[in-house]
């Protein structure tokens, strides 16, 4: 198994869950995979985060070890010796800090942005509301992504959505000379809660392509959070 690039934890995983045609991505699936559905679904994810306690390659890095990202991913597998690969692309990555951005692009070609971000985040429990909030700073206004929840956080359920959305455990990026890197994610099933509400204050248009605009502005099929867990980047390899 490959060596281990990065660690961190993620964790209050605020996820927006929309159908889209196979065409919107067709274009954009890395050579040597194909698009994974769920019961016939094409799925576009909309996903804020915490990142934290971050290293790369064992090192914490001053001033670069907790922050936000956002990003837009499709679902993705690949057939391997060892049977199917399931993964995500990365439509793009948002973060507050350029030199993380940097770094994912150099490395693993993903197609990183930095834009200032904020957060706000209230765990919730069994008795209280919990929220959790992203935005970002784009074209002189701040966006945002919002998720509440009521009651308590659930195993995931075998073979539901919000497993097929999250049990994902490889990444998929293409690459400048048009083939593709794999690399894999560890972490351990993540508890969830739905969301009793949910919000996108966003230009989708203008910061992700018109292709996403029909798709996004539809409410999404669904809803969560995430409570998210410490998690392990292996070294990327090509295919």
């Amino acid at each position: 198994m490959s060596g281990v690039f990065l660690t961190a934890e993620w964790r209050s995983l605020a996820m927006l869950n929309y159908a889209v045609e196979p065409d919107v991505l067709r274009d954009l699936v890395p050579v040597g995979t194909e698009l994974d559905v769920w019961k016939g679904r094409t799925y576009v994810s909309l996903v804020g985060f915490l990142f934290l306690n971050t290293k790369v390659l064992g090192v914490p890095i001053p001033f670069h070890r907790n922050f936000e990202e956002l990003n837009l991913r499709f679902y993705v597998r690949r057939k391997a010796e060892d049977g199917w690969r399931r993964g995500v692309v990365f439509v793009k990555e948002i973060v507050p800090r350029f030199a993380i951005a940097t770094v994912a692009r150099v490395v693993y070609n993903e197609n990183y942005a930095a834009m200032p971000m904020r957060h706000e985040r209230v765990l919730g429990s069994a008795t209280e509301r919990g929220v959790a909030e992203y935005a970002w700073r784009h074209a002189g206004r701040w966006d945002r992504l919002r998720v509440e929840t009521e009651g308590g956080a659930r195993p995931l359920v075998p073979g539901s959505e919000a497993e097929f959305i999250t049990e994902h455990y490889w990444g998929y990026a293409r690459q400048r000379d048009g083939g593709s890197m794999e690399y894999r994610v560890e972490h351990p099933p993540w508890l969830v809660w739905d969301a009793s509400a949910f919000d996108l204050d966003c230009d989708v248009a203008a910061l992700y392509g018109p292709r996403f605009g029909p798709s996004l502005a539809r409410p999404p099929v669904s809803a969560f959070l995430a409570e998210g867990s410490p998690i392990v980047v292996r070294r990327g390899s090509r295919l």
